[in-house]
C-alpha cells in the first residue's frame, strides 16, 4: 500500500473461495473451446493472479508459485503469462510491469486500467474507442490493439 494510505487492507480483494474455482472453471471451458490446454503451470499462474489484490510482477508470481515456498523456474511463469495473455486471461500494466486477471469477459478488447497511484489498485473497465479507431479508419491506419492507463485515485483512497 502506497505511503499516502490511510484505510484498511482488502479495499480492492482478490476471488477467493468459490468465486475463484468458478473463475477457474471458466478458464478451462475457454481453453477447451479453442482447442488449448489450461497445464498446471498455467492454472497455477491465473489462480495467483485471480486471487492477488492488485497487480503481481513476474517476481511476484515467481515466488508465489511453489507449495512450500518453492518458487518457479522463470521460463515457467514467463510461458504461464505469454498463454494467459493470448487468449485473453490476464493483461500486462506496462507502466507498473506489472500483471492482472482480465475481468471483463468474452474475447479480445482493448485493456484500459484506473490505476490508483495511492495503494497501487488496478481496476480494468470498458472505454469507447470507436471514435479514435473511425479516425485512424479515416487515415488509413488499422489498429489492432489500445492499451489505456489511467492514474488517479481510487475511491477507497478518495475517501480516507
Amino acid at each position: 500500500m502506497g505511503a499516502e494510505c490511510h484505510h484498511e487492507d482488502g479495499a480492492h480483494p482478490g476471488l477467493k473461495g468459490q468465486d475463484l474455482r468458478q473463475a477457474l472453471g471458466l478458464a478451462e471451458t475457454r481453453c477447451a473451446d479453442h482447442q488449448e490446454r489450461l497445464t498446471p503451470p498455467r492454472k497455477r499462474v491465473l489462480e495467483l493472479l485471480l486471487g492477488a489484490d492488485g497487480p503481481l510482477k513476474a517476481y511476484d508470481l515467481i515466488a508465489a508459485y511453489g507449495a512450500e515456498g518453492e518458487p518457479a523456474k522463470p521460463p515457467t511463469v514467463y510461458r504461464a503469462l505469454e498463454f494467459l495473455e493470448r487468449l485473453g486471461f490476464a493483461h500486462r500494466i506496462e507502466s507498473l510491469n506489472a500483471y492482472v486477471p482480465c475481468r471483463i469477459a468474452g474475447e479480445s478488447h482493448s485493456a484500459a486500467f484506473l490505476i490508483c497511484d495511492c495503494c497501487g489498485a488496478a481496476e480494468e473497465f470498458e472505454p469507447d474507442f470507436a471514435p479514435q479507431f473511425a479516425a485512424a479508419a479515416a487515415h488509413g491506419y488499422e489498429v489492432r490493439s489500445v492499451t489505456l492507463e489511467a492514474r488517479g485515485r481510487c475511491p477507497a483512497c478518495r475517501h480516507d
